[in-house]
């Protein structure tokens, strides 16, 4: 069983950067794939950015890449999603994802255990 609590949601201006974290419990985090996901008002769920259980694969929707940055300390057992240059579109409620499969894909039922999410809304 993995627990996952997010933070570092908040009310932000274009153009300006957070910073998520998403702590899990649990001593096989570290062979776990991590995803974030996020859902805006009326639309469905979507994928973010994904990391495999080493690290050293990550995926990006095309409307993130080159803004967001997913990594993960295996040691704290938290990932972290870095977005930068945000725009009014990337306003959502940001879901932390773990899969036991340890791939991190865009595939969203791969995914075992979801956190509660946390708000993320960019002022134009």
């Amino acid at each position: 069983q993995v627990q996952l609590v997010e933070s570092g949601g908040g009310l932000v201006q274009a153009g300006d950067s957070l910073r998520l974290s998403c702590a899990a419990s649990g001593r096989t985090f570290s062979s776990y794939g991590m995803g974030w996901f996020r859902q805006a008002p009326g639309k469905e769920r979507e994928f973010v950015a994904g990391i495999n259980w080493t690290g050293d694969k990550t995926y990006y929707a095309d409307s993130v890449k080159g803004r967001f940055t997913i990594s993960r300390d295996n040691a704290k057992n938290t990932v972290y999603l870095q977005m930068n240059s945000l725009k009014p579109e990337d306003t959502a409620v940001y879901y932390c994802a773990a899969d036991r499969h340890g791939l991190g894909s865009n595939y969203g039922p791969l995914y075992d255990y979801w956190g509660q999410g946390t708000q993320v809304t960019v002022s134009s």
